[in-house]
């Protein structure tokens, strides 16, 4: 098959901030090239028009066009024109585009199929939040959905709450993110002992305030303890403050702040360098929609302290393949991470059930398949 991803991250240097969609897009593209299909990656957004492979992948930078009043219409026209350009000549069967901005609501190609997959658009985060909304989000957002050929969710959990918030009764097949096995696997003898990752944007949904509560309780009976945050930094929305980090800095105590590394964004293929030195890794998210870091973690056999929340059940079992505690719980989730710090035999246990569920479920030929059954209906359809 031939396949598009529409998207406005890719992690490539040439390309702007890419986060876990990026990631998640990444992956599967790479999978379906290694099982003889061809893919395209659209990215909208970008600094200028440029086409050039990279490992067997065709990518298209998109430079929006500003007009006041019109630059998303005009984008969207762009884009739907390139779509067209390239379905004519033979070069795409089907489009996969993201929830996120409601990319796709004015965008009808004349026949080539757009399907819309959900990695949490920004009305499923704001309501997951509670933070202000803008109107014209989520009237796209909704548009998107509503004039999809087909919808497919990165978890059960996304799906539902989509529904819910944008009042509708579309029909999701739910199609979990993968990971690469041959970029991440361990050696655990390569753990620094006491230490602790965070892996992800720093910014208030994925809990890092809270992670800074956290580790203060964490280092107060367990001063032998290490956080190491890897991430871009990002501004917060209620506090109107350009910096989480800074934010971050200001919670933890003297004691706390002087066992914490920050390293900021580092590229996607050093990720796997800090992972392996983790005893445990940490995600204490408010929001997400299925988290390609938690099963980078996974894959690396790591012990792991999460969220409790919607889509957690359905990555890790609690007190089988990690411990899954409410972020507020700040006590209760720093007990857990000093369990798994002490005790290596449970530390171990958690990260072999972990990488076998990986095994099982996540590997990226696994999820490249069922994605490929899927696009081959709505095609054939």
């Amino acid at each position: 098959m031939k396949i598009a991803f529409l998207t406005p991250e890719y992690p490539h240097p040439k390309c702007n901030h890419s986060a876990g969609i990026g990631t998640s897009i990444y992956n599967l593209g790479n999978a379906l090239v290694q099982l003889g299909h061809q893919v395209k990656v659209l990215i909208y957004g970008q600094d200028q028009d440029e086409v050039f492979e990279d490992e067997g992948i065709i990518i298209h930078k998109i430079k929006n066009i500003k007009v006041k009043g019109l630059s998303r219409w005009l984008t969207q026209k762009k884009i739907e024109k390139l779509i067209n350009q390239l379905h004519r000549a033979n070069e795409i069967d089907v489009v996969e585009s993201i929830d996120w901005g409601g990319i796709t609501s004015f965008i009808q190609p004349k026949k080539c199929p757009i399907l819309i997959k959900l990695h949490g658009s920004d009305t499923y985060f704001c309501k997951l939040e509670g933070r202000h909304l803008k109107k014209k989000n989520y009237l796209h957002e909704r548009r998107a959905l509503q004039k999809a050929n087909a919808h497919l969710a990165v978890s059960d959990f996304v799906a539902q709450k989509t529904n819910v918030f944008f009042q509708l009764h579309l029909d999701f097949t739910t199609v979990y993110n993968g990971v690469d096995l041959d970029k991440f696997s361990t050696h655990q003898n390569q753990q620094t002992p006491h230490q602790i990752l965070y892996v992800g944007t720093l910014i208030r949904k994925k809990g890092v305030l809270d992670l800074a509560y956290i580790f203060n309780v964490l280092v107060s009976f367990n001063p032998k303890a290490s956080l190491v945050l890897i991430g871009s930094d990002a501004s917060d929305v209620l506090t109107n403050s350009t910096s989480t980090w800074q934010l971050m800095q200001e919670i933890f105590t003297p004691e706390a702040l002087q066992r914490v590394k920050y390293k900021g964004k580092v590229p996607y293929n050093e990720v796997k360098q800090y992972l392996e030195k983790a005893s445990v890794c940490v995600f204490p998210s408010y929001a997400e929609a299925f988290p390609v870091s938690w099963l980078e973690a996974m894959a690396m056999k790591k012990a792991i302290v999460a969220s409790n929340i919607g889509w957690a059940k359905e990555a890790l079992e609690d007190k089988k393949e990690g411990f899954l505690v409410h972020p507020s719980k700040h006590e209760e989730f720093a007990q857990k991470i000093d369990v798994l710090l002490n005790d290596q035999a449970l530390n171990k246990s958690f990260g072999d059930k972990a990488h076998q569920k990986v095994l099982d479920q996540f590997t990226n030929e696994k999820i490249a398949k069922l994605n490929l059954d899927f696009y081959e209906k709505i095609v054939h359809r």
